[in-house]
């Protein structure tokens, strides 16, 4: 018997990605806003660091929404049936 995975994240209605769907989606986006922010505003002289900084930190926030929410597709609104 399967356990149902609680998710975090549900894809968006319109485009590609995803949506936080619970306080635990809301919370990861927050950590990540503030750390992102903060990180951010410390950058220093070396461009190399910024653009690994960032490219990383996006990573790691696609990374949490892929497994912890729904597969992502492109979608345009609701599926008429």
């Amino acid at each position: 018997m399967e356990k149902e995975k609680k998710l975090w994240f549900r894809r968006k209605l319109y485009g590609w990605g995803w949506t936080p769907c619970s306080w635990e989606g809301w919370f990861v986006l927050l950590v990540w806003v503030i750390f992102f922010v903060l990180a951010v505003s410390n950058l220093d002289q070396e461009v190399f660091k910024n653009y690994l900084f960032i490219f990383l930190s996006v990573a790691v926030l696609i990374v949490i929404c892929y497994k912890k929410g729904e597969k992502p597709k492109w979608q345009w609104g609701k599926r008429k049936e």
